[in-house]
């Protein structure tokens, strides 16, 4: 189970609309909420068209075992910087935390490696969530599946998969 930290970039879904906030699952022991107001250019006039099963990526402000996590999609400077609402048709799907961990280190071999096969976009959650999105259904698949075996594969072995997807 996923426990918040201050800091921590996680994908979340919306699980119910409570006045001005928004309740999200984030994969921890309670739900996340995140204020309409935490978005870019949100205002109390224009709101953020955020719906009930909807992703959201975002970060957290307040995680503290005494109080709610509270998630916000800007930074310091009021800008989004890649968070918000992430795309309806991409997949979603969860990993080890230590996975994560390797996918987001800098330089990390197996993203530069899936990005010569087919060109995608990807969310990395710090909760172990993943969500993808290809040209296609089945190549979304495919990175879903590379993704999920990475983490009992060798760099040789994956090097050997992603050569065979190529055709080469």
């Amino acid at each position: 189970q996923y426990v918040p930290v201050k800091g921590d970039h996680v994908i979340g879904i919306v699980t119910a609309k409570a006045g001005d906030v928004f309740r999200l699952d984030v994969g921890g022991s309670e739900p996340a909420s995140l204020s309409y107001l935490a978005f870019e250019g949100a205002t109390k006039r224009n709101r953020p068209n955020v719906q009930v099963g909807d992703l959201v990526y975002g970060q957290f402000v307040v995680a503290n075992k005494d109080m709610e996590p509270e998630m916000v999609c800007i930074d310091s400077s009021g800008k989004s910087s890649g968070m918000g609402i992430i795309g309806q048709d991409g997949f979603l799907f969860k990993v080890s935390l230590g996975l994560i961990r390797k996918l987001l280190a800098p330089k990390c071999e197996i993203i530069q490696e899936l990005s010569q096969l087919y060109p995608f976009e990807l969310v990395l959650g710090m909760n172990g969530r993943i969500w993808v999105k290809a040209k296609t259904v089945q190549q979304t698949l495919i990175i879903v599946n590379i993704l999920e075996a990475c983490e009992y594969m060798t760099a040789e072995q994956r090097r050997q998969a992603l050569a065979k997807l190529s055709g080469n």
